[in-house]
C-alpha cells in the first residue's frame, strides 16, 4: 500500500485518495481553439519509467489537490506539494 505524506493532515493510506492524473502535461489556454492541442492534452499520454509527477486528490481528508513526485519503478514518492503552489501556462 502507498502511504502518502499529505502537507496539510499528514501521513495517510492511499485509500484516503483519489489518483488525479498525470501533472507533467501543460494544459492549454481555455481560449485556445486548436483542436489538435486539447486532444493531445486530453488523450495522449506517456507511460514514464522513473521519476513521474502525478495529481491526487485527497478525498478522505482535506479535499486539496495534491503534486505526488513518484517512482513509478518503486512506487516511491520522493516528494509532495500542494497544487495550487504550482504554476499554469501563462503566469
Amino acid at each position: 500500500m502507498l502511504r502518502i505524506d499529505c502537507p496539510v493532515c499528514g501521513l495517510r493510506d492511499e485509500t484516503e485518495f483519489s489518483y488525479g492524473g498525470d501533472a507533467s502535461k501543460i494544459r492549454p489556454k481555455l481560449n485556445d481553439e486548436n483542436e489538435q492541442n486539447w486532444y493531445n492534452f486530453v488523450f495522449v499520454r506517456e507511460n514514464p519509467a522513473g521519476l513521474h509527477p502525478e495529481y491526487w486528490q485527497h478525498v478522505g481528508g482535506c479535499r486539496y489537490w495534491l503534486v505526488a513526485e513518484r517512482n513509478t519503478l518503486t512506487n516511491e514518492i520522493i516528494g509532495i506539494e500542494l497544487a495550487s503552489k504550482r504554476r499554469v501556462e501563462g503566469e
